[in-house]
């Protein structure tokens, strides 16, 4: 009689041991394993790596809009033109009180004001940078930014309403500079990433709703597993 109440009770037992082994594997499944320590330290790595090639774009176009201005302030006469591909394109030395492509010619301190807040902002931003299409755009834009905001204080008149030197003339288009085309360049190319879903800290739009969408799954299999053994 002991023996078979004994074999009663380890029989369903048994069951509900398995019940507990599943759940508890499942609920190991569902908790997502944590960044190893090379993973950990490769982040910041990776992150002043990108850091040093936005600087690095940065400094080589502030570099080659300041010496194309050089260039033209030694070399050319205001307003004289000078054909490169016949009327199409031509060099034409100007001084710009307005922002790029001369626009908001009477607003010369204000555009002052907003390119210190948008390079203090771009730096700000770099703090979470992990992606390389974002270091260019970045770069681009601090060095364009920087190359004009140069002309706003040490070009004359000076004290933040200086004029810009431009030099680049097309057919029914404002003239414009080296700066204007990194600036530009850098637009496209944040919209071309925020297109394409890719965030300034490297992560996708898709890639996030996948991650979500596992992690749901995760947390609902042990459920239905509980469900299916009842």
């Amino acid at each position: 009689m002991q023996a078979e109440a004994g074999a009663s009770l380890n029989a369903a037992a048994a069951p509900s041991a398995g019940r507990d082994e599943t759940s508890s594997d499942s609920g190991a499944d569902a908790t997502p394993p944590s960044p190893t320590t090379d993973e950990t330290a490769e982040q910041p790595s990776r992150s002043n790596r990108l850091i040093a090639v936005l600087i690095g774009i940065a400094v080589v176009t502030y570099a080659i809009d300041q010496l194309s201005k050089a260039w033209v302030v030694a070399n050319l006469q205001m307003g004289e033109p000078h054909p490169i591909v016949g009327e199409f394109f031509q060099l034409r030395r100007a001084a710009n009180p307005g922002a790029a492509f001369s626009i908001a010619t009477n607003a010369t301190w204000l555009l002052t004001i907003i390119a210190i807040v948008v390079i203090g902002c771009t730096i700000w931003a770099a703090r979470k940078l992990r992606s390389r299409g974002w270091a260019a755009a970045l770069g681009l834009l601090i060095g364009g930014a920087l190359g004009n905001l140069t002309d706003r204080f040490f070009r004359a008149p000076g004290g933040g309403k200086g004029h810009v030197i431009d030099m680049f003339q097309l057919p029914n288009w404002p003239i414009f500079n080296v700066a204007d085309v990194w600036i530009v360049s850098a637009a496209v190319l944040i919209c071309l990433l925020a297109f394409r879903g890719i965030g300034i800290d490297g992560t996708r739009v898709s890639d996030d709703k996948d991650k979500d969408t596992d992690e749901h799954a995760t947390r609902s299999e042990p459920a239905r597993t509980d469900d299916a053994e009842r």
